[in-house]
């Protein structure tokens, strides 16, 4: 899955969040991503994956094979 369409479908589902990627595998396969979000503010961290999970609509484990994921609130 391309670095764009994951940004695309992050974005669209935590509006306003900053998405950085990177291809751990040069593979367009296994991403590492840190998204700063508002929205993640007084959320448990396992909340905060889900709704990232969420956003990429069940491409997890199909399309996208891999992601090692970190989420924050801005600073």
């Amino acid at each position: 899955m391309p670095a764009a369409e994951i940004e695309a479908l992050i974005g669209a589902g935590l509006p306003g969040a900053q998405v950085t990627l990177t291809d751990l595998a040069g593979d367009d396969d296994h991403w590492a991503a840190h998204v700063v979000w508002a929205g993640f503010a007084g959320k448990p961290r396992v909340a905060q994956h889900k709704a990232v999970y969420a956003a990429l609509g069940g491409r997890m484990g199909g399309a996208l094979h891999a992601l090692q994921l970190t989420t924050s609130v801005p600073s």
